[in-house]
């Protein structure tokens, strides 16, 4: 055998070592990923394409599905008025809560950024809500205080103010609701007090010391440079709002009322597939639901290009 011929020979035996390493090492991420991906598969994806295909069918869980095509989203769209009706409440308490959420969160993580005493404890107090916010019994209790004869009327009532019952006016229910989720500003706020943290002191001395305001330092400084982090809280922010269902259910008991006035799109949906075995119906709305998610994520994606700003200089 030549020289030539035994080198080509340890060429191959080298590569072929390195190819078994390589399917070893690929074998073991692949061992360490199975929980993951069979979660993925028998958790996220089967029961997404199962909701899927039930969409397409009349499906009352007692009985087995019927496939109807295209009927359910046509029904949506053309003959059901509540379901018109849910998204205009949606869209009404998105647009409503979540600007309103961002901005009380920030004005919060502002205070608490000028270097207080006891920064820990209030970021801990203000953070309570959130964890709070969402549970049944927290809805509950705002429910009451928000009633005829609830905490709120009391003291209006102390200075002669005489109010109606927030929850039960079909004027003010939705706007009860928006207001127990800006009550839950904690998350936000502790990403805002996060993202001014990172901004070097050293921009508001030179702006300062060059005669820029405190609001023109705020506009002309602190936003863009804070804009990747207001970006991603409202983003974050609009997809819980989309979802948003324990607070309706619990403030109107269940019932979407006073006159649909807290109809969620999440608790129609909730009462198509729970209350009516609308399965089929219900499946159709939740795809209905992603989509629409889908649509505004994308678009304030698309908008960021006009509005969110990095340290280098380079636009999202």
């Amino acid at each position: 055998m030549s020289t030539t011929q035994v080198s080509h020979t340890r060429a191959e035996r080298v590569a072929a070592r390195a190819v078994k390493r390589r399917y070893a090492h690929n074998r073991a991420a692949l061992l360490f990923l199975a929980p993951w991906l069979v979660g993925l598969l028998l958790l996220t994806l089967g029961p997404m394409a199962a909701s899927l295909y039930i969409s397409f069918t009349e499906y009352s869980i007692l009985t087995a599905p019927v496939w109807v095509g295209l009927n359910n989203y046509i029904t949506m769209f053309t003959s059901d008025p509540l379901f018109i009706q849910s998204l205009k409440v949606t869209f009404t308490y998105v647009a409503v809560s979540v600007p309103i959420k961002l901005i009380f969160a920030l004005l919060v993580a502002l205070l608490l950024n000028k270097g207080i005493r006891g920064l820990g404890i209030y970021r801990t107090v203000y953070y309570i809500p959130t964890l709070l916010g969402g549970s049944v019994a927290i809805a509950m209790l705002w429910r009451k205080m928000l009633g005829g004869d609830g905490l709120l009327n009391g003291l209006l009532a102390m200075i002669g103010i005489q109010a109606p019952d927030w929850v039960a006016n079909p004027k003010y229910a939705l706007y009860s609701i928006v207001l127990l989720s800006v009550w839950q500003f904690g998350s936000s706020m502790i990403i805002f007090l996060a993202g001014l943290k990172q901004i070097p002191p050293e921009y508001e001395e030179a702006s300062a010391v060059d005669g820029a305001s405190p609001v023109r330092r705020f506009f002309s400084i602190t936003l863009p440079i804070l804009s990747p982090v207001i970006f991603f809280n409202l983003v974050m922010q609009l997809i819980t709002s989309f979802q948003s269902f324990t607070q309706a259910f619990v403030v109107s008991n269940g019932s979407g009322g006073p006159v649909n006035s807290t109809l969620m799109y999440s608790l129609y949906l909730y009462k198509k597939g729970f209350s009516f075995y609308q399965m089929g119906y219900a499946s159709a709305m939740a795809w209905i639901l992603v989509i629409l998610i889908g649509v505004f994520t994308l678009l304030v994606f698309r908008s960021s290009r006009l509005w969110v700003h990095y340290e280098d200089g380079r636009k999202s």
